[in-house]
């Protein structure tokens, strides 16, 4: 039409590396090997024109599969440390689903304290768990059914030093015999193409052959999704909820602890960890001076009544994990914080409230509250040079918020 301008077609450059395409033959080859080197700290908005040079002078399949391997390796670092990833090798979804090594170190610190000197490690990924039990000084057959997947995993094992005590097998796990190890860990499948699987017999292999391979060894671990119905554990298993850093991470079901039907809540770093002791729900009473909000892994092991006893406390309503008291008491297992004001659900009285107090800085916690976040912030719209924190939740079944900020540490904890 008269008057319109035509508009500019832009290209797009697309690097083959955004293909799920990891071509580990070439990167193993002494050119694939300096090619990774040369790349390594390649930003993202760099790989074109990296790409451009170096396919002047390498093949442009060996160029691409280097840069996607740089890039997986730099997002591997927030779970094996920037050492060991930049010496690994990864697929997507090797580093989406793998075990972040401090997670991995303590379970198998926990698998060697229980006298086991080598293990069957089914469905083995691309060999982080491996990694950690071969560390530990255990011996390890490393399976997995997919041949990419397991020819990283030695990859893996050969890069870091630890080849002779892990062996990787390609095979179905279902056919494997392990029984010349102490010791049996499975890490099932529970993603599909439609994503997570959280039906434990639509794991891959189900959870009942793993219950299953898990008795017949005698020793085991069994690592699932950290929201497995507590019903679903089997009476003969230990089961422990795992958070690091605050993030839970993952559960566990052992066996041969000597512990059947017990459960605990472990958090990293340290390790901390809290058994249950079979404790009723802690009853309701009105909000105290301080809120204790538990750690992700007390919250879904179901131990939230254990730190309610530690801190004298009881919960603001019978259906919210947060945990009110009177006094101020340290546990690792809670964030404590100080309530300063306690009001009813109303976005108008806490725009005030945080206009008199001058708070720019607002930290929104949510439980029980279909609010979310950032929408409470583009509505109070928080200026100021001071700092809060507000809690959207309900107070014996009323929708409410509870304004304060981090307890004080108490002195000598």
């Amino acid at each position: 039409m008269p008057g319109r301008h035509r508009r500019r077609r832009r290209t797009i450059h697309r690097l083959a590396h955004n293909d799920p395409v990891n071509d580990l033959a070439l990167l193993l080859t002494p050119e694939g090997r300096a090619l990774l080197d040369e790349v390594r700290d390649t930003a993202p908005a760099d790989e074109l024109a990296v790409a451009t040079r170096l396919r002047r002078g390498h093949p442009a399949e060996l160029v691409s599969a280097a840069l996607g391997q740089a890039r997986l390796r730099q997002r591997a670092a927030a779970k094996f440390g920037a050492a060991d990833a930049g010496r690994m090798f990864f697929t997507p979804n090797g580093v989406e689903q793998s075990t972040r090594t401090s997670v991995a170190t303590y379970r198998a610190e926990r698998l060697r304290g229980l006298g086991v000197t080598s293990v069957a490690d089914l469905c083995c990924g691309i060999g982080g768990d491996a990694i950690a039990f071969a560390r530990a000084g255990i011996r390890v057959l490393a399976v997995d059914r997919d041949p990419v997947t397991a020819a990283v995993a030695r990859a893996n094992a050969e890069a870091l030093g630890l080849a002779e005590l892990i062996e990787v097998r390609e095979a179905d796990v279902t056919e494997v015999d392990t029984a010349g190890y102490d010791a049996v860990f499975v890490d099932p499948a529970r993603r599909g193409g439609r994503g997570r699987i959280f039906d434990p017999e639509a794991y891959s292999p189900p959870l009942s052959w793993a219950v299953t391979a898990a008795s017949a060894a005698g020793t085991a671990a069994l690592k699932i999704a950290p929201g497995i119905p507590h019903e679903a554990v089997p009476a003969e298993a230990e089961a422990e909820w795992i958070s690091d850093g605050g993030d839970v991470k993952e559960a566990v079901l052992w066996f041969g602890t000597g512990t059947p039907g017990a459960v605990r809540a472990t958090l990293l770093p340290g390790p901390r960890t809290l058994l249950g002791r079979g404790l009723p729900d802690p009853g309701v009473r009105p909000v105290g001076r301080y809120l204790y909000e538990p750690d992700g892994a007390v919250i879904r092991a179901h131990l939230v009544a254990e730190v309610a006893e530690h801190l004298d406390g009881g919960l603001i309503d019978p259906t919210i994990a947060y945990v009110t008291a009177d006094g101020l008491r340290h546990t690792p297992y809670a964030s404590a914080y100080e309530i300063t004001d306690q009001l009813p659900f109303n976005v108008k009285k806490l725009k005030a409230l945080l206009r008199e107090r001058e708070v720019g800085t607002l930290t929104v916690k949510k439980r029980g509250s279909a609010v979310e976040p950032e929408e409470l912030r583009r509505k109070v719209k928080p200026q100021g040079p001071n700092a809060a924190t507000v809690f959207l939740t309900r107070v014996a079944g009323a929708p409410t918020m509870l304004v304060g900020g981090p307890a004080p540490r108490p002195r000598g904890s």
